[in-house]
């Protein structure tokens, strides 16, 4: 009972800290001609009610793809296409054809919001409530200490309630699927997964290490015998999955092909905006876009990501076990961010998983929740963060202290220097002759910080330290 209890309490902050936050501004409030990815995500409601689905991905009379034209696969359009019948209902004028472009009140953002909220409910918050029951150690207390630092991160929430991206879909399927696989449900984790991967095609981040853990398993079990039938089984769910979600677009050979071409845009350049990775840090010293042809960057991206990532998922494969399985998550997702093409500061969230990484990611992102008026949101909410995770994990945990007790100089120095340049990035004017200066001072201590994790889990995977027979080792 005093389990349940504590896990409803969970629940309540988590969808508390959630509403606060949707009374504040969002992406590209009355800046038209585009006004942000909240009217993306209401244009993609309108585009997906009032056109057939061979429309959605072509750009024709009636859906301008230069005006935030679809862009992620198949399930996130049929999750636009139900929220638009929904609007139907309560307010017509919210996706009507062509008229609804720019369409702002306050009775439609409540709507979006709770539209993400829904989704947090029905997919994100039960799944991260299972994982800490299941897979973390400790008192009921503990658990419910880590569902809090989870469920509260600042990082997610803004960007969901402000962006209206529902990362917590591709985020809470690719978490059910790793529940799935933990507790030794393949077939159902092989399903969450690709829903999750058919949702957003950055699930791909993740995709390697799931991919080497059922294969090693099955390996394991013996490729001419029990082995073969269950990775048999693995790839039908998998293929069945797939078909279901591709099957509008594939009368013609064309869609799913138009439907590859706008998931992965490589026209668009190496990288935007000042992210937190490998090639918009080195383009301080080096112009890369300049100097090399958009082929040898692409090339020079897809090799260096999967040199970063073979060694982890090399050794998952080998050693299938879930506690190598949560390593090569963490590994790849930072391989990709930081050295993948076309990377956006939102991706980030999906290598977020310890409680100073996780105010790190949170960090990254400055520039753009500045840019989208979210700065007293980030300063609460941080606060907020920093001050639940160590009251929580420092009072709560008696046997397993956090990481950053071993590490107090290096936490607090990274600490001060996130707080230094959160304060110069909004009250001092940078010099004339670097405009950007600030945010590229965020993106560079970011990219620090991140090639220092990536570094660390791969001789943490790689080493594997024997570890106290009193720790699970699924934990």
């Amino acid at each position: 009972m005093e389990n349940w209890s504590l896990f409803s309490l969970c629940v309540l902050l988590g969808l508390t800290s959630r509403w606060a936050v949707s009374f504040h501004s969002y992406s590209g409030a009355g800046k038209p001609p585009m006004f942000g990815d909240y009217e993306a995500q209401r244009h993609w409601q309108e585009v997906t009610y009032n056109l057939p689905v061979h429309e959605w991905y072509f750009n024709t009379t009636n859906n301008d793809l230069n005006y935030w034209g679809l862009d992620y696969p198949p399930l996130t359009a049929y999750h636009s296409l139900v929220c638009a019948y929904v609007a139907k209902l309560l307010n017509p004028e919210w996706v009507e054809l062509h008229a609804s472009r720019g369409y702002e009140s306050h009775s439609h953002k409540l709507f979006m919001r709770a539209t993400v909220l829904f989704t947090d409910i029905l997919i994100y918050i039960p799944a991260v409530l299972l994982y800490c029951f299941y897979f973390c150690d400790g008192s009921s207390k503990q658990k419910v200490a880590t569902a809090l630092c989870i469920l509260l991160y600042p990082g997610l929430i803004l960007i969901d309630y402000g962006h209206f991206q529902y990362n917590s879909v591709s985020l809470g399927l690719a978490l059910w699927g790793i529940l799935g696989l933990g507790l030794g449900w393949d077939l159902f984790g092989s399903l969450a997964f690709t829903l999750a991967l058919n949702y957003k095609q950055m699930e791909l981040y993740h995709s390697l290490p799931f991919f080497c853990y059922l294969l090693g398993k099955c390996i394991k079990q013996g490729l001419t015998g029990r082995g073969f039938f269950q990775l048999a089984k693995i790839s039908l769910t998998v293929l069945v999955t797939f078909a279901l979600c591709w099957m509008p677009f594939l009368s013609d050979p064309k869609q799913p092909l138009q439907v590859l071409h706008r998931l992965f845009p490589f026209g668009r350049g190496l990288f935007e905006d000042k992210v937190a990775n490998t090639w918009c840090s080195l383009n301080v010293l080096i112009k890369i876009k300049t100097l090399l042809s958009r082929e040898t960057q692409l090339f020079l991206s897809f090799a260096l990501t999967l040199l970063f990532i073979l060694p982890s998922s090399l050794k998952l494969l080998s050693k299938p076990n879930l506690w190598q399985f949560k390593l090569a998550l963490v590994n790849s997702s930072l391989a990709f961010f930081l050295f993948s093409f076309q990377v956006h500061e939102k991706s980030i969230l999906l290598a977020a998983l310890l409680m100073f990484f996780l105010f790190v990611f949170f960090h990254s992102m400055l520039p753009l929740l500045v840019k989208d008026g979210l700065l007293l949101p980030y300063v609460v909410t941080s606060l907020a963060f920093l001050f639940l995770s160590l009251y929580l994990l420092s009072h709560l945990t008696r046997t397993n202290e956090p990481l950053f007790w071993y590490f107090p100089f290096h936490f607090w120095f990274s600490l001060v220097a996130m707080a230094v340049l959160s304060f110069t990035s909004v009250w001092l004017e940078p010099p004339a002759k670097f405009p950007d200066l600030f945010p590229v001072l965020v993106s560079i201590l970011s990219f620090l910080h991140f090639l220092g994790f990536i570094i660390y889990f791969n001789l943490v995977q790689l080493m594997e330290p024997q570890r106290k027979k009193s720790q699970k080792k699924t934990n």
